[in-house]
């Protein structure tokens, strides 16, 4: 799949949804979890929308994530329903909002986002990302934050901000970098390409690629494993690692986080915006 292709999925559901109401918005079951032998698997629930992040999705990560410190809880698995894991952020929805009022927009949907990638990070219990397809902007972000990263061999990664003009968030511009090197992580940021499994394998993104019908096998196997396994030597340790390599992650989310206003509210944005409303087929960029 290639970047066209991404880019016409994009395109078609922003299209398919430019109509819709306010009250159209999917409520709090954009994200559902269960709990069975001490595995929570929280599934992100906007297949029609590809899983595209919308404040209801955020909102109801957010209280799964929390849900997961029952103490019968000892792994989560974070996947997506449908075709894809996480297309990245809803720009259809985004572009409902006036000029004037984007910038509050972006303030008031990035604070929970700031603060669920943090409750990730805090979990005291291994997370696996079970990512069942696309993957891209804050999709990848979501990966990242967890401590383990399953996929097959047909998804495809796309780090996508830059491609419509807007900076990272989601904690993007610190974890991707400490996944696959600074080199790799630029080479997202300014080529952004699309990305292969085989390719994200190799550069160290994700730990395991499988067939696609092995998936949630390989990936119910180990969040078995880990759910019988030490749990207060793997939450201290996750603290460790958090320690040692993300201990300004805070002050990094609110970084990314006035990025993403200040870049929302460029001429450049705008073009990436009309690209995928179906406005205009291809982006003018002029560095405004």
């Amino acid at each position: 799949m290639g970047n066209n292709q991404i880019i016409q999925i994009w395109s078609e559901l922003a299209a398919a949804r430019k109509n819709k109401q306010e009250g159209d918005i999917m409520s709090n079951d954009a994200v559902l979890w269960k709990k069975e032998n001490g595995i929570c698997t929280i599934t992100m629930n906007r297949p029609e929308a590809m899983n595209a992040l919308n404040g209801d999705l955020v909102n109801g990560m957010m209280a799964a994530f929390q849900d997961c410190y029952d103490e019968e809880v000892r792994a989560v698995v974070l996947t997506g329903a449908g075709k894809a894991f996480c297309l990245g952020g809803d720009i259809a929805y985004a572009s409902k909002y006036g000029d004037g009022d984007l910038a509050a927009f972006f303030k008031d949907f990035t604070l929970p986002l700031a603060r669920l990638i943090s409750d990730m990070r805090q979990l005291p219990k291994p997370i696996i990302a079970s990512i069942n397809g696309i993957c891209a902007g804050v999709g990848m972000s979501f990966a990242a934050a967890c401590d383990l990263r399953f996929c097959h061999d047909q998804v495809v990664f796309k780090q996508a901000y830059t491609g419509v003009g807007i900076s990272q968030d989601g904690g993007f511009s610190q974890m991707v970098p400490l996944i696959v090197g600074l080199g790799r992580a630029s080479e997202m940021v300014f080529m952004d390409e699309v990305i292969t499994a085989n390719k994200a394998l190799e550069w160290g993104f994700v730990n395991k690629v499988t067939a696609p019908e092995e998936l949630d096998a390989q990936t119910a196997k180990m969040a078995q494993r880990l759910a019988n396994g030490p749990t207060r030597a793997y939450a201290a340790s996750k603290a460790l690692l958090n320690k040692a390599l993300l201990p300004f992650l805070e002050c990094q989310l609110e970084a990314e986080r006035q990025g993403v206003i200040s870049t929302s509210l460029t001429e450049d944005y705008k073009e990436g915006v009309a690209v995928f409303t179906r406005q205009k087929k291809v982006p003018e960029f002029k560095g405004k």
